[in-house]
């Protein structure tokens, strides 16, 4: 049988657009974007086009799209412009790029705010605004979470934000491609982007920069990227991140549609075959191919491996913490209870896979989910 790949939200496969665009490139645009010759011009060229395809699916002008080698380096970029002394807020679910990040902060004498969230994963926009006003120098809130794939009120933090002079960052790794996200509409000053995520190459992303805001480099020694950061640009992965920006803009609409029909489906057919499962986080506000769910009396570790080994793949919650024994923090943030936080599933399905597959999983799941339960309880 032919592997289900249920993990999208860890990475994406590579579109087909961005795979030849990838091809392409490498093995045409060899030249330094910043070489003066006709073959730096090509790169430059190529660049270009990149980022105006960036910045449509984005909904902001190309001049505000900065490349970065991902959204762990764009969330970088932005916190650590923040001087000592100075206040910031977060939500208490962040991808661990952002948490850590402020764990350094605290440690440069950075005042932190970690604002909770509430049970359905989402944050109060009440509490958040009482976070700001003391003043702030930084608020930063994702718009989708990397586990969950619960929706922030993105438009009224943002707002908040603006009303108490706070500049607004989201990460938006998650969101960026699978929802609507017209960026120049909203009062944010900062966006973090990966291109992995929505089928492009790895290692490369972007930040959103509105025009006005202060971004102090991370990166410094040239001017590349109109110098906010330094380094010969990944002209190949710059020029499939555009590719996969423009195929994932082009089937948006649908791509939603059926995402959204896949997840409840696999949603109510898990419901049937394990009734006592659980939905971590509902079915509102979440992104349309995220499903999380907690098998309670299993181990999601397990789960994990029993189903890998019948060709199916899934993940506990994030991927940059995969082989940690501890349980979620996301699920804990939202007051899952630890058993249910340490049982639970993440499926984030994409534009390849099918109702034959997720007919599949729900077939191995009740015998794997009892298999598991069987082993945990002996």
């Amino acid at each position: 049988m032919d592997p289900i790949y249920l993990d999208h939200n860890a990475s994406a496969p590579l579109r087909p657009e961005a795979r030849n665009a990838l091809a392409a490139a490498h093995a045409q645009l060899f030249g330094n974007a910043s070489s003066a010759h006709r073959f730096g011009a090509d790169a430059r060229a190529a660049v270009t086009r990149a980022r105006r395809q960036v910045a449509t699916l984005g909904g902001v002008a190309p001049e505000t799209i900065v490349f970065t080698s991902g959204a762990t380096e764009s969330n970088a970029t932005v916190l650590r412009g923040v001087e000592p002394g100075a206040h910031v807020v977060v939500s208490a679910v962040e991808h661990p790029s952002v948490l850590e990040e402020v764990t350094a902060l605290r440690a440069r004498g950075v005042r932190v705010t970690v604002v909770p969230v509430a049970r359905d994963g989402r944050v109060e926009v009440t509490r958040f605004d009482e976070a700001l006003a003391s003043g702030a120098a930084l608020a930063s809130v994702q718009a989708a979470n990397h586990e969950t794939g619960i929706v922030q009120p993105l438009a009224e933090l943002a707002c908040v934000a603006a009303a108490r002079g706070v500049p607004f960052h989201t990460d938006a790794a998650q969101a960026f491609g699978k929802m609507s996200l017209e960026l120049a509409a909203l009062p944010i000053a900062y966006a973090s982007l990966s291109a992995h995520k929505l089928g492009g190459p790895k290692g490369v992303g972007a930040l959103y920069v509105r025009a006005g805001a202060e971004l102090a480099p991370l990166l410094r020694g040239g001017t590349q990227e109109r110098g906010r950061r330094a380094g010969t640009e990944n002209v190949p992965g710059i020029v499939g991140f555009g590719a996969a920006c423009e195929a994932a803009r082009s089937d948006f609409a649908e791509s939603l549609a059926r995402l959204t029909w896949l997840r409840d489906s696999l949603w109510s057919g898990i419901a049937r075959a394990v009734p006592d499962a659980v939905r971590n986080g509902g079915p509102e506000h979440v992104l349309p191919h995220v499903l999380d769910v907690s098998f309670p009396g299993a181990s999601g570790e397990a789960l994990v491996e029993a189903l890998d080994l019948e060709g199916v793949a899934v993940s506990t919650g994030a991927a940059c913490h995969s082989g940690s024994t501890e349980p979620s923090p996301v699920l804990l943030a939202m007051g899952v209870a630890e058993s249910l936080a340490r049982a639970a599933l993440r499926f984030s399905l994409g534009p390849s896979n099918t109702a034959a597959e997720l007919e599949r999983v729900l077939g191995l799941l009740p015998g794997i989910v009892a298999r598991v339960r069987r082993a945990r309880a002996a």
